[in-house]
C-alpha cells in the first residue's frame, strides 16, 4: 500500500520540487483556531503537516514551540483532542500527509496499542518521537510500522557515519535532518554545511531528506530546497501565532491568516528552489 507520505514526496519529486513541511503545535492557542490554522495549511502551500502534541516538559523545543504547548494545555489541549484536530482536518482534506511530532510520555500514558490505532483512524500518516532512540525501536516503532504509521527519525549534525546506519534502520516517510545543534528556532544554520550533511545522508538511504530548525523565511527555504527533498518549518509559524494574539493571548482574526500568509512567502521559496 502506497502512503501519503510515499505519495505526496513521489508526486514532488516528478516535479523537481522540494516539499515545504509546516509545523504547528495542536491546540494553540485555542482548539476550534487551530483547526482553523491546519485546515488552511495546504492551500498556504503546506505540502507535509507536523503537529505537536503538547507536553510540558519539551526539551527539545526553543521558547517559541515551549509557550505554544504551554498555551494549547492551557486551553486544555489533550492527546484524545489532538487526535480530534486530525479527524477535523480530514474530513476536508483525505490527501495531504499529517505527521505528529512529541514525546514518548503522552503517547506511554494513553497505551501505546490503543494510540496507534486511534491514531491511524483519525487518518494520521507518522510519527516523530524525539525521545526515543533506535535501541528503543520495540517501545513504539516497530508497533507503529506493523499499525501502518511512518516512523520518522531524526539525524543530526553529530550523527556520524558509523551511528547513521542505526538511526535509519527502521525509518520510515522520511529523514527529518536537524540542521543545528541544540534546540528548535536558536540560529540560522551554515547551509553549505546542510547541503554536504543531506548528501552524506542521501548516500545512506533511498528515503526523503528533509531539513528543519531555524528555517524562517522564503530565502532559507529556496537555500535548502536546492539539495533537500522537504524544508521544514515550525518555529517562525509558531511565532506568527504568538504575534496575532490579543494582550490576554486569545485568537484574533488575524490569527490563521497570519500563519497561512507566512506559509504562502515561505512556500515560494521551496518551490522556486531549483528554477
Amino acid at each position: 500500500m502506497t502512503t501519503r507520505l510515499a505519495a505526496r514526496f513521489a508526486a514532488l519529486a516528478q516535479d523537481n520540487r522540494a516539499a515545504l513541511v509546516t509545523f504547528v503545535t495542536a491546540g494553540d492557542p485555542d482548539p476550534e483556531t487551530s483547526l482553523a490554522i491546519i485546515a488552511g495549511l495546504p492551500a498556504a502551500g503546506a505540502d507535509v503537516i507536523e503537529i505537536g502534541m503538547p507536553f510540558t516538559d519539551p526539551m527539545a523545543d526553543g521558547p517559541a514551540i515551549q509557550a505554544a504547548g504551554l498555551r494549547a494545555l492551557k486551553a486544555g489541549m489533550t492527546l484524545h483532542r489532538t487526535l480530534d484536530l486530525v479527524r477535523g482536518f480530514r474530513r476536508g482534506d483525505d490527501a495531504t500527509p499529517i505527521v505528529l511530532m512529541g514525546y514518548f510520555n503522552p503517547i506511554y500514558i494513553y497505551g501505546v496499542e490503543r494510540f496507534l490505532a486511534d491514531a491511524r483512524t483519525a487518518g494520521v500518516d507518522g510519527l516523530i518521537v524525539v525521545d526515543l532512540p533506535p535501541e528503543e525501536d520495540d517501545e513504539l516503532c516497530l508497533p507503529a510500522l506493523k499499525a501502518g504509521l511512518n516512523f520518522i527519525r531524526l539525524a543530526t549534525p553529530t550523527t556520524d557515519d558509523k551511528r547513521l546506519p542505526k538511526v535509519l534502520e527502521n525509518t520510515s516517510g522520511f529523514v527529518y535532518y536537524v540542521s543545528i545543534t541544540g534546540i528548535t528556532g536558536s540560529r540560522t544554520p551554515d547551509f553549505s554545511e546542510v547541503a554536504a550533511a543531506v548528501g552524506r545522508i542521501k548516500r545512506h538511504t533511498d528515503l526523503p531528506v528533509c531539513v528543519g530548525f531555524g528555517v524562517r523565511t522564503a530565502e532559507h527555504a529556496r537555500a535548502v530546497g536546492r539539495g533537500a527533498d522537504g524544508v521544514v518549518v515550525g518555529t517562525a509559524l509558531v511565532e506568527a501565532v504568538r504575534g496575532s494574539l490579543d494582550a490576554e493571548g486569545r485568537a484574533t482574526e488575524r490569527t490563521a491568516p497570519a500563519v497561512h500568509a507566512l506559509v504562502a512567502a515561505i512556500a515560494e521559496g521551496a518551490r522556486t528552489a531549483r528554477a
